[in-house]
C-alpha cells in the first residue's frame, strides 16, 4: 500500500513529466518544495500561472512575447532587411546573447522530424513565406537551424521553397568550437570549418 499522501505524489509525476527530470530529480524537487517556506511554493505557482496567462506568440516572428507585436519586432533600430530562421524561441536568446545580430528573426517551433511525425505543416513555414511576400524589403534569410539531421533537413526544405523567390539566403558558419582539438573533431565539423574559413 502507497503511504504518500496524494498531493505529493502528484507534483513528483507533474516534475517528472518536465524534459530532463528523471524520477528522483522530480522527488528531490517536491520534498524541497515541501521543506521551503509557503510563500516560496506560493511564488512558484503564481509564475507558473502567469506564465500561461500572459505570454503570448508573436503575430510576425512566432517568438514568445508578452506583448504583440514582440519587443524585437516593435524595436525600429533593427535591421528590417535580414531575417534570421530558427528552431525555438531559445535560439533567438541564445543569438541575442552575442549581440552581434542586429535584424529580426522567425521562429519555426520545431524542425522537421518525420521520425516524430512532424512535417513542414507543423511548422511556422507558411506564416514565413506570407511574411516574406508581404515585406518586400526583406533581401536576406539568415538559415540557423540546428547542426543535426533534422535542422539540416529542414534548412535544405527552406532552401527549396524560397531560392526561387531570389531573395539572398545565408547559413550560419559552422566550425570548430573554441578549445577544441581538431583530433577530436568530427568530418563535418572539420568539412563545416573549412568552408566557413575566411582571409585573416
Amino acid at each position: 500500500m502507497d503511504t504518500t499522501p496524494r498531493a505529493v505524489t502528484r507534483l513528483i509525476e507533474e516534475f517528472h513529466r518536465l524534459p530532463g527530470i528523471g524520477p528522483k530529480t522530480a522527488q528531490r524537487l517536491t520534498f524541497y518544495l515541501l521543506r521551503a517556506p509557503k510563500e516560496q511554493a506560493q511564488a512558484l505557482s503564481e509564475a507558473l500561472a502567469h506564465l500561461k496567462e500572459r505570454i503570448t506568440t508573436c503575430a510576425i516572428c512566432a517568438n514568445i512575447a508578452e506583448e504583440n507585436p514582440c519587443a524585437i519586432c516593435r524595436d525600429d533600430g533593427r535591421d528590417r532587411s535580414i531575417v534570421c530562421i530558427v528552431e525555438e524561441p531559445l535560439d533567438v536568446l541564445a543569438i541575442e546573447r552575442t549581440r552581434e545580430y542586429h535584424g529580426l528573426y522567425h521562429v519555426l517551433h520545431g524542425a522537421i522530424s518525420p521520425v516524430e511525425g512532424i512535417g513542414p505543416d507543423d511548422l511556422k513555414v507558411d506564416e514565413l513565406l506570407q511574411r516574406i511576400k508581404h515585406n518586400p524589403g526583406i533581401m536576406e534569410l539568415v538559415l540557423a537551424t540546428n547542426p543535426n539531421v533534422e535542422g539540416e533537413a529542414t534548412a535544405m526544405y527552406l532552401e527549396r521553397l524560397i531560392k526561387p523567390l531570389g531573395i539572398r539566403m545565408t547559413r550560419l558558419a559552422r566550425g570548430l568550437p573554441m578549445g577544441g582539438d581538431l583530433e577530436y573533431a568530427d568530418e563535418i565539423t572539420l568539412t563545416r570549418a573549412l568552408e566557413g574559413r575566411r582571409e585573416v
